[in-house]
């Protein structure tokens, strides 16, 4: 088994999704903190998973492939894609390694014939959890009422009292 391949061109790009059943893909950058306290994990598992021809895993960095990174929606880092036949089919934004463990096992098993459709049934995950999906309203909860009514009694106190101080 091999780590991850690193991806230095366009051409380099295409080749490897056009000749590998799944990729999975981490996008990141040097200066990024997240991406390097990932990395380890994500080198592990492409020990773990990679077979030539049937899954690999690919590193491409943001800054010096932009072009890879702009074409595939990539807006921050780390930006984990999983492609099976070359269509993004999972998409995993930020370090969250149990997300990433879980959809790596789940882009292995299409690499043995599983469907698309029965293995990813999400639309992708983001770190933080419950963040709104497309089409779904906000969610109001009593907790979140008294938050805001908090922050505003807490923003209005505070100019008051530094509008006290001007005038003194």
């Amino acid at each position: 088994m091999s780590g991850p391949i690193h991806i230095g061109s366009d051409g380099e790009w295409q080749s490897l999704l056009s000749g590998t059943s799944v990729v999975i893909a981490d996008f990141y950058a040097d200066w990024c903190g997240p991406c390097k306290m990932i990395a380890p994990h994500f080198e592990r598992l492409a020990k773990e998973h990679s077979r030539p021809k049937k899954v690999a895993f690919a590193k491409v960095n943001v800054d010096n492939q932009a072009n890879i990174a702009r074409t595939n929606g990539v807006r921050a880092m780390p930006t984990f894609k999983i492609f099976h036949n070359g269509t993004a089919v999972e998409t995993i934004q930020g370090a969250n390694p149990s997300a990433l463990t879980e959809a790596i096992t789940k882009a292995v098993s299409l690499s043995d014939g599983g469907k698309v459709e029965d293995i990813f049934k999400t639309p992708g995950r983001t770190l933080g959890g419950d963040a709104l999906v497309p089409g779904q309203g906000r969610h109001w909860s009593v907790t979140l009422l008294l938050n805001l009514v908090m922050m505003l009694v807490g923003l209005y106190l505070t100019s008051l009292f530094s509008a006290r101080k001007q005038e003194a």
